[in-house]
Order: C-alpha cells, then structure tokens, then sequence
C-alpha cells in the first residue's frame, strides 16, 4: 500500500542520514578523502577544508581553484 511504500522511503532517508553523520565525525579539515563526480563519473581526490551540517567542502587535488560541495555519505577518507 501507499502507507508501506511511505514507511520504507523514511527508513532509506533515516539510514543515509545516520551514514552521513558516521561518516561526518570521521572528517576532519585536512583530510585526505575521494568521491565519485556525479557529473562526470570520475573519482576525485582532494583534501578537506570544511565540514558543514550536511555537506563537505573539498578542495580537488591538483587544481588552485577546484573545489567541490559533497554530501557527507559520498565522501571516502583515504
């Protein structure tokens, strides 16, 4: 039913929130990490500058001037 379908898209939601606060805790600025681009697939390396609520803000490896706004459940540390 509807009400079962509801159920299960809040257990998702509420099981990647938990991932994306596990994960969060782990990253400190300056922290190696990678993720996969979702705009081109490629896997990005960089280093962390800043942990907010949700979203990590890393600074590409290799570029002055690249940095990305990634989810916190997206993030690898290497």
């Amino acid at each position: 039913t509807n009400d079962q379908l509801n159920s299960i898209v809040q257990a998702v939601q509420f099981a990647r929130n938990q991932l994306a606060q596990k994960n969060k805790f782990t990253l400190r600025a300056g922290s190696n990490v990678k993720f996969v681009s979702s705009r081109s697939g490629q896997t990005i390396l960089g280093t962390v500058e800043k942990v907010n609520r949700k979203f990590v803000i890393v600074r590409e490896s290799g570029k002055a001037f690249g940095t990305w706004r990634v989810p916190a459940n997206m993030v690898e540390v290497i």
